[in-house]
């Protein structure tokens, strides 16, 4: 482990080097974030990242980040649970709560508290209020390199009152290093899509993939006449065993399978420029306000478990 950085409040983020196998992935304590991603015989990362702190700190805040503890947007920026309503903070044009704001897990600097060459251990203690919810929550997040190529990170949650849960990894993948992920392929196991309104949010309608632009799941070739993406693709209608449900495969051959137990899976294009997709394992969004949606409530003394993994190959 070396020091990173410091924060703008003068705290030190580490950065974790994690090798096995054919893979190596840097992370750091800030966000508990993927910065960098190298795959043996590959000479590019195969996720965006910086070497600069203060770019995380600005406009690549969740970059790599796991971001909660909700993930995604809620479209009013206020929930209900358990009879109470909390307000949170509006922070997407004024109107929504996006990545549970500024005081998200991806602006916090997370304690290491185990490591190994393959493996790191991070958590972060949420106090009651924090993000607006209520609860004193802890957050742990494991990763592990497991020979030849895998990455898999297991989150946990625990709170001593009801809550609200759904944390996801924020990575921006590109299997080629190049300009754009235009020529790369998209599979996704998903027979069903969330139409969004003109805010990018969940307009409440669960939409068949048939016939329509958002079917992935005979994996098209990406290009210009992709549409806009910023869906969430159904995965089940609740969390499953860990299982493949997403394949990206750049022109260059290198590709990527995502294994997770959550429900959904949101699909960013990374407009303007499409530089890379982020590809966020996660609940449903605004899943507190929609109730057809897989519930994100988390009571006093439960434990909340994800798992994603993703596999690297030539």
């Amino acid at each position: 482990m070396t020091i990173f950085g410091k924060t703008k409040r003068g705290k030190d983020v580490t950065m974790i080097s994690l090798q096995a196998g054919d893979l190596t992935v840097r992370l750091l304590s800030h966000g508990a974030r993927v910065q960098d991603v190298r795959l043996a015989g590959v000479d590019h990362s195969l996720t965006v990242g910086s070497n600069e702190l203060a770019d995380y700190e600005g406009a690549m805040h969740y970059h790599g980040a796991i971001v909660g503890p909700i993930a995604n947007r809620i479209g009013n920026a206020r929930v209900r649970l358990d009879g109470m309503m909390y307000e949170l903070e509006r922070n997407e044009d004024g109107a929504r709560h996006l990545h549970s704001g500024a005081q998200g897990t991806h602006a916090q600097v997370w304690q290491v508290t185990d490591r190994t060459d393959s493996s790191v251990t991070m958590a972060l203690d949420l106090p009651d209020g924090q993000a607006g919810l209520p609860g004193n929550r802890r957050i742990i997040a494991h990763f592990a390199i497991t020979a030849p190529a895998t990455l898999t990170l297991a989150i946990t949650g625990t709170t001593d009152a009801t809550t609200l849960m759904n944390f996801a990894n924020h990575s921006y993948w590109n299997m080629d290093g190049s300009a754009n992920w235009h020529g790369h392929t998209l599979r996704i196991a998903a027979d069903r899509y969330l139409p969004i309104d003109a805010a990018t949010c969940p307009t409440g309608e669960i939409a068949d993939v048939t016939d329509t632009r958002m079917d992935f799941r005979a994996g098209p070739v990406l290009g210009a006449d992709t549409p806009p993406l910023d869906h969430n693709f159904c995965l089940s209608d609740g969390p499953e065993p860990l299982r493949d449900v997403l394949w990206l495969t750049g022109q260059s051959g290198v590709a990527m399978t995502m294994a997770t137990t959550a429900p959904g899976m949101q699909i960013f294009d990374g407009r303007p420029d499409h530089g890379a997709l982020a590809i966020e394992a996660q609940h449903w969004p605004d899943a507190p306000n929609i109730p057809d949606f897989p519930s994100i409530k988390v009571q006093a003394g439960a434990t909340y478990r994800q798992i994603t993994s993703w596999t690297f190959a030539t």
